[in-house]
């Protein structure tokens, strides 16, 4: 990533990007742009997002201790997309670990929109 360009990939800054997501001032349109801003997210270490953006069903399962660990326990590299449904998303996130070894993270995530905001399900590790 350049310092002019969002964590999730896009040529825009991150402040005209994902960040108008994270921060609350615009709700993520589509499936694809929730999973990129829930990606910048990890990268600037935004657990409430990660959390306020996973369905309610699925809440249960995370914390915001444990998101905010995996966020800041690793370096992120950059975001992939591999495919993309109205409800899906299938992606790879580069990342270094906290031994500094590049790895990837793929993934097959399904995604809900319920009364105008769109929320991440769940995923599956490919």
């Amino acid at each position: 990533m350049t310092p002019n360009n969002c964590y999730c990939g896009s040529s825009e800054p991150f402040e005209s990007c994902c960040n108008l997501f994270i921060n609350g001032i615009q709700k993520a349109p589509t499936a694809l742009a929730l999973m990129k801003s829930r990606y910048s997210a990890y990268a600037t270490h935004q657990a409430d997002y990660l959390l306020e953006t996973t369905h309610s069903s699925q809440r249960k399962y995370y914390s915001k201790e444990e998101i905010l660990l995996w966020a800041t326990a690793n370096q992120w590299q950059k975001l992939e997309i591999i495919s993309v449904t109205e409800n899906t998303v299938e992606f790879k996130a580069y990342f270094k670990d906290e031994n500094n070894v590049n790895q990837v993270h793929h993934e097959f995530s399904t995604f809900k929109q319920e009364n105008g905001s769109w929320f991440y399900v769940d995923g599956k590790f490919k």
